[in-house]
């Protein structure tokens, strides 16, 4: 029999769905499971998103679309991100893909080499590492624990940029897995580092960039420092602000030569954002914003609940998360102890016997790179949060 390619044994599931699938046969079989597990916002966009589809569906063209993506979609991200701060961009400097995921992947294919290194900060979202083994780069996760609130440091990255010399350093504000938002003043001080190394490529993957909290304001490299311009890519999308993950919409701004790089892989890969998604994306950019605002105030309310759980249990740590949708305790204090004569030597442990004792999915932290730690995603329907903390509570009381 033929062998598969070599890169597909470097593929591997995502260790979020893994956990996702576990706690879905669960409550199949019955149990009573409360998931804080999957990073799904677990609301639907405004009518005027499903009025645009409908109409694009009674007029529905049948035919290809541009790979760039359509002149209206583009104006429409070009409006969105001009209202973050991010001017002086033409549609010249965007493309679009099938999610930004999608748009990370194309990015990774279009500046990474075979053996070129990446640097990120860690905890990192769980697709940087599985992208970087795919296209056989070597990735630098750059350790940032709860100490330090994890957030990178400038000495932290200057060191690492002169000691690996990365081809790309990817960045995410605000942080999945931990919430984490970096002010102003500490964008500002990590792009004076950037600028000292002319020959590495700035992902910026933002896609929480509108679920802030506590009065901040998102800042992007670009902003803190212009002369960055030319070699930042911004990466946004459509599923976290609009509730769309499914609608699978993928946006990036940057160097007029990586978009036309994202570009030809969109002709090669997916030729186009279909006709429909198109017209309920330019809608959901375009239209009321005020599913997303009242949102973004349920989340933050959300938050208080769950810091507020996290601060009432002795021996975990958790720094305060001001956007996204999650928490990132430190539970490494449970490591040794017993739950009902069953041992917890890790964070995998752990969540397996919450989730065996409990009912209560979470995804281990050295999923993201920090073994000391899990996430908790609180988009679950607002009745389960507190049943779904109160059993958390009393799994730690009950460990021994």
């Amino acid at each position: 029999m033929p062998l598969l390619a070599r890169r597909i044994g470097r593929a591997k599931p995502s260790a979020i769905m893994a956990v996702a699938e576990k706690a879905k046969k669960l409550k199949a079989d019955g149990r009573d499971i409360i998931s804080f597990s999957i990073g799904v916002p677990n609301f639907l966009p405004g009518d005027h998103v499903y009025q645009a589809a409908r109409d694009a569906l009674a007029k529905d063209s049948g035919q290809y679309g541009s790979n760039r993506g359509t002149d209206a979609l583009l104006d429409a991200f070009l409006q969105h991100i001009e209202a973050l701060g991010l001017t002086g961009y033409t549609r010249a400097n965007l493309s679009t893909g099938i999610g930004a995921k999608h748009i990370l992947y194309n990015l990774a294919e279009s500046l990474l080499d075979e053996g070129d290194t990446i640097v990120y900060p860690s905890p990192y979202w769980t697709t940087y590492a599985d992208i970087a083994d795919i296209v056989n780069a070597k990735a630098v996760p750059l350790p940032c624990p709860a100490g330090q609130d994890y957030k990178l440091t400038p000495a932290q990255l200057d060191e690492a940029l002169a000691t690996y010399k990365p081809k790309v350093f990817l960045f995410n504000n605000p942080s999945n897995p931990t919430g984490m938002v970096y002010t102003r003043d500490e964008v500002a001080a990590l792009a004076d580092v950037l600028v000292k190394y002319p020959d590495t490529w700035i992902i910026t993957d933002d896609i929480y960039n509108r679920m802030l909290f506590d009065g901040l304001a998102y800042t992007n490299f670009v902003q803190a420092r212009p002369e960055l311009r030319d070699r930042t890519v911004f990466v946004d999308s459509l599923s976290k602000t609009y509730g769309m993950p499914g609608w699978r919409v993928g946006f990036m701004a940057g160097p007029e030569v990586v978009a036309k790089a994202l570009t030809t892989m969109n002709s090669n890969h997916i030729t186009n954002v279909p006709e429909v998604v198109t017209a309920a994306a330019i809608a959901a950019l375009t239209g009321p914003q005020d599913v997303p605002l009242a949102k973004n105030a349920e989340f933050q309310a959300k938050r208080d609940q769950v810091l507020a759980a996290m601060e009432a249990i002795p021996g975990v740590v958790c720094p305060r998360p001001q956007g996204a949708f999650y928490v990132f305790p430190d539970i490494s204090c449970a490591f040794g102890k017993s739950h009902n004569g069953v041992k917890i030597e890790n964070d995998v442990d752990f969540c397996n016997v919450l989730l065996d004792a409990k009912g209560v999915a979470c995804v281990p932290g050295s999923a993201f790179g920090e073994p000391r730690a899990l996430r908790i995603s609180y988009t679950c329907p607002t009745p389960q949060l507190a049943p779904g903390l109160q059993r958390f509570q009393e799994f730690f009381a009950e460990l021994k």
